[in-house]
């Protein structure tokens, strides 16, 4: 009797899929880089950075004022991925495979996928991504090329959630990186009760400007100014 062959891996997950997923506290990562599928995660403990009592460090403010990097959202969103997804010293391996990079690129043109930006001249030096649903912030992944400035996206992406009526950010899990920033960690059902609140609210992503908008890095800390 012959075996029965393994269904071929979508070619992409449909966004519904992802937004509902989402919307339930339930998202996707791959194994590895080459992995053709994914899996779905639902964590018994959930990694939130509060936006109320956001802090940012001393060095960090100071680096901030002082650069002249510039930052735009949703300028370069399959760069952010790609970069993303790039190997790095801290991090040998990564859950970003082309399967996810399809499917959040198709709700990045849907308008529910969102990147931040950093810039050194013409050159992309670190951002980051993530999915939004009403007034619901999911961070996804960072990249730096250059000391901090994965940081100064965050900051970036906290003023422009702050400014926009955001009321949760979910990090998903909870690092040292993130600490220091104020993330903590929650448990499900509390989770769920935020997200659902969150959710159902809505949100301008909009509100500090546009795609292609520019900001220095500098004006940022005026609605993130809470400092450790």
């Amino acid at each position: 009797m012959a075996k029965s062959k393994r269904p071929p891996p979508p070619d992409i997950i449909p966004a519904a899929t992802l937004l509902t997923a989402y919307s339930r506290g339930i998202f996707p990562m791959a194994e590895e880089r080459d992995d053709e599928d994914v899996f779905w995660l639902d964590p018994e403990r959930r990694g939130i950075l509060p936006l109320n009592t956001f802090r940012v460090p001393s060095r960090l403010a100071r680096s901030i004022r002082a650069s002249l990097f510039r930052m735009t959202v949703d300028t370069a969103f399959a760069a952010v991925m790609a970069a993303c997804a790039d190997p790095a010293p801290q991090r040998a391996k990564t859950w970003i495979n082309p399967l996810i990079e399809r499917s959040y690129a198709n709700l990045y043109a849907l308008g529910h996928a969102h990147s931040v930006e950093v810039w050194d001249g013409p050159d992309l030096v670190g951002g980051l991504y993530g999915v939004s649903i009403g007034a619901a912030f999911f961070g996804e992944s960072m990249f730096s090329r250059k000391r901090d400035v994965s940081k100064m996206a965050l900051v970036h992406l906290v003023a422009r959630l702050k400014a926009g009526g955001f009321t949760l950010l979910d990090t998903q899990f909870v690092t040292e990186h993130l600490k220091q920033f104020g993330a903590v960690e929650i448990e499900r059902e509390r989770y769920r009760r935020l997200l659902k609140d969150a959710v159902d609210s809505t949100a301008n992503f909009y509100v500090l400007g546009g795609a292609g908008a520019a900001v220095c890095a500098g004006t940022v800390l005026q609605l993130t100014t809470q400092t450790s």
